[in-house]
């Protein structure tokens, strides 16, 4: 991964970046964050910023912020100064980092971060053979389309091509079509110049020019307004983009993967993919099977997330009871790994005794079919509600019946119990959920404009 440490760190800045690139970070050097900004904004790009707290680093996120710069960000400063902590985490940095520096707790930080993205966790013989074929194909700079369901893990397959390839030790950038708007993807994609736009306050490099010499990954591509695919056809093609505002050309080096879970070919009858894009991306397909239909992999990935969320929270890792085991291999998996990810992170916090066990497997339910794309809130949360799909009719958290209930009032209940139990932090909450930390905000704020009490919490910026 890439650290970018800004400001001196009272002098522990050899020492932190002497750990980090002992864990296998690539470490960057600035004195502020003016220079901060401007390797950001020039393509140096980073997955971490690490901060001295004598930084002014709410100017610094509120910067990220206006600039759509979205990195995370960690405050350092000496000694564990609880009141320093609790500015920094509600300036918006995601930890504070007490210094001298501790190798451990360095450690932890950066696999936070990179969540160990393209480890491929796999037992079954339908995800060996994709591998294999992905062993194949890594080497070459062929663009490859990676399809499958949502949740089946395209971007770890992704990001695991990259690890394979010759251009591993350059940047691996990942670009979500669908989580931007048209009117700044093209921005986010190609970079613009100074004075561009409202709010292109300096030259901004894009992700073409950022990943030059790596490989770029275009997450659900299909959801590109078509103006902007014939951009990036050309970009392709001829491998030069054009900043926003910019006259002159600019060359680039990269590779290219896509991914989509949609039917593609769908997408072009439709009108709504140009076909020869769909060529351009097209010269490998991987194909991710649905976790139902590779159901050996069940069990290994619900140990390597119980593995996890043990350590993010400060637990022993449970085993897995075999009626628990039972369960999981019974259940259909519409939102496949992402879906047994949210599952075991909450099998983990409800966990009591020597084992997990099967009461704490809370599989989701189908009270609002979210099947059709829509992914709407209602759908998103419903599907969470524990225990819809077992013959109880009552919900976790208050033995209500949840028969003759609205789900809006069911649905409030559970996030209002989840965040309560979560001590307020929003993007624990949003994961033990399995929404995104967007949609909590939102329902939210509906909660709150409707006067209902919403559980309170410190890291404000963070979450």
């Amino acid at each position: 991964m890439r650290l970018l440490i800004v400001g001196t760190l009272e002098g522990h800045i050899t020492a932190a970046g002497r750990i980090a690139i002992s864990r296998g970070a690539k470490v960057a050097h600035v004195q502020d964050i003016e220079q901060a900004m401007n390797a950001l904004r020039s393509g140096q790009g980073a997955e971490l910023v690490m901060v001295d707290i004598k930084q002014p680093l709410a100017k610094l996120i509120e910067q990220l912020a206006a600039e759509r710069i979205h990195v995370p960000v960690v405050a350092c400063g000496i000694g564990t100064n609880a009141d320093e902590a609790v500015a920094a985490i509600k300036a918006g940095a995601k930890e504070y980092v007490p210094l001298p520096p501790d190798p451990e707790l360095i450690a932890a930080v950066l696999e936070a971060v990179t969540q160990e993205a393209h480890t491929v966790v796999h037992r079954d013989p339908a995800t060996a053979r994709v591998l294999k074929l992905a062993d194949q194909i890594a080497p070459s700079d062929a663009s490859v389309l990676i399809t499958g369901e949502s949740g089946t893990g395209k971007e770890v397959f992704a990001r695991y091509l990259h690890q394979k390839s010759k251009r591993a030790a350059a940047n691996f950038i990942s670009v979500n079509c669908a989580a931007i708007p048209e009117n700044l993807l093209e921005s986010e994609l190609f970079g613009h110049e100074k004075g561009a736009f409202t709010g292109a306050l300096a030259r901004r490099i894009g992700k073409f020019e950022e990943a030059s010499g790596g490989t770029l990954l275009l997450d659900e591509v299909t959801e590109m307004h078509p103006r902007l695919q014939a951009k990036l056809l050309r970009a392709i093609q001829e491998r030069e983009i054009d900043r926003v505002g910019g006259t002159t050309p600019v060359k680039i080096n990269i590779r290219v993967l896509a991914t989509s879970n949609r039917k593609m070919e769908d997408a072009v009858k439709e009108g709504v993919f140009r076909e020869d894009l769909y060529f351009r991306l097209n010269v490998f397909n991987l194909q991710l099977p649905p976790l139902r239909e590779r159901r050996g992999d069940i069990a290994p990935l619900a140990d390597y997330f119980i593995d996890k969320y043990a350590k993010a929270n400060g637990m022993k890792p449970l085993p897995l009871a075999p009626q628990a085991l039972d369960k999981l291999l019974a259940h259909h998996w519409r939102g496949n790994v992402r879906e047994l990810e949210n599952t075991m992170h909450r099998a983990v916090l409800l966990a009591s005794g020597g084992a997990i066990e099967v009461d704490a497997i809370m599989l989701t339910g189908s009270m609002v079919d979210s099947s059709t794309g829509g992914g709407g809130v209602g759908a998103g949360i419903a599907a969470a509600i524990p225990g819809v799909v077992t013959a109880s009719p009552t919900s976790a958290a208050g033995d209500k019946p949840l028969v003759g209930r609205k789900v809006e009032e069911v649905e409030r209940e559970l996030i209002i119990n989840t965040l309560d139990h979560c001590l307020g932090n929003r993007t624990h909450a949003a994961n033990i959920l399995g929404i995104s930390i967007r949609t909590l905000r939102n329902k939210l704020k509906q909660y709150t404009d409707e006067g209902v009490a919403v559980p309170q919490h410190q890291d404000a910026g963070a979450a």
